[in-house]
């Protein structure tokens, strides 16, 4: 018997607000990704401080997940560093290009989930192979 195993509603949560805020668009040509943290970091000031109650919400739903308290710290962190860069005219919008805590903050969700049920997911991928390979 397998067991069902889903992402927590918490985690599918994180990452949908990490790829808005992100990743959620793709520049042609040149294959760089934007998200709504460097749109409305461009607005000094008020910007990047909307951008860190998004960043904090996402560390609310990890502490909701019972991540540990030192992950959430690392998470902080780079939210800190995001917000501090963002504060510089000019080179933190670039910089806002290339750093993206909220996707940083959201693998580091994702691997404490995994590490804490990688029994489950081994037990279900050994079995969904071995369903998939029966039906073929």
């Amino acid at each position: 018997m397998v067991d069902k195993l889903s992402a927590p509603r918490e985690l599918l949560a994180a990452q949908k607000l990490a790829n808005i805020t992100d990743t959620k668009v793709r520049i042609p040509i040149i294959g760089i990704r934007l998200g709504l943290d460097f749109l409305v970091g461009l607005i000094p000031g008020i910007g990047d401080f909307l951008m860190v109650l998004v960043s904090l919400r996402i560390v609310a739903l990890a502490k909701r997940m019972n991540v540990p308290a030192e992950l959430r710290a690392v998470m902080y962190r780079h939210i800190a560093i995001d917000f501090l860069l963002g504060l510089i005219p000019f080179v933190g919008d670039v910089i806002d290009i290339f750093y993206k805590s909220n996707q940083k903050n959201v693998r580091i969700i994702e691997k404490w989930w995994v590490s804490n049920n990688y029994q489950t997911i081994q037990k279900n991928s050994k079995a969904a192979v071995s369903e998939w390979q029966l039906k073929n």
